[in-house]
C-alpha cells in the first residue's frame, strides 16, 4: 500500500511539474503513470550507484552536484518513456528539483496520518 501511495505522490508531482514548467510535457495520462513508475525505479536502482560514483565531486561542490545527478535521472526517464518530453538538460534539472519539492510537500501530509 505504501508503494502505491508513493507512486501516486510522484505522479502528482510530475503533473504539477509539467503544468508549471514549459520544458516538461506529457502526451497522455498513461505516459504520466508510466513515467512515475520508471522514475521511481530509476531512483531506487540507478541513483544510488550514481551518487556513489559522483561522491567526490558532490562533496567538493558541497552537495550541489546532487542536483545534476537528479536532473540526469529525470532526463533518463524522459528518454525511456514515450510521451514524456523534456526540452533539455537544464529543464530536467529544474523538473527534478520541482518534483522533489512537490513530493516532499505532499509526502509530508500523506505520511502524517
Amino acid at each position: 500500500m505504501r508503494f502505491i501511495v508513493h507512486l501516486l505522490v510522484i505522479a502528482l508531482a510530475l503533473w504539477v511539474t509539467a503544468y508549471i514548467l514549459p520544458g516538461v510535457e506529457f502526451s497522455s495520462w498513461q505516459a504520466l503513470a508510466i513515467s512515475a513508475i520508471v522514475l521511481g525505479l530509476l531512483n531506487a536502482l540507478v541513483r544510488p550507484i550514481l551518487v556513489l560514483l559522483t561522491l567526490p565531486i558532490t562533496v567538493l561542490t558541497l552537495g550541489l552536484f546532487y542536483l545534476i545527478v537528479n536532473g540526469f535521472i529525470f532526463l533518463l526517464a524522459s528518454k525511456l518513456v514515450p510521451g514524456f518530453e523534456v526540452s533539455g538538460f537544464w529543464w530536467a534539472v529544474l523538473g527534478a528539483l520541482l518534483v522533489s519539492l512537490v513530493s516532499w510537500f505532499v509526502g509530508s501530509f500523506a505520511g502524517s496520518r
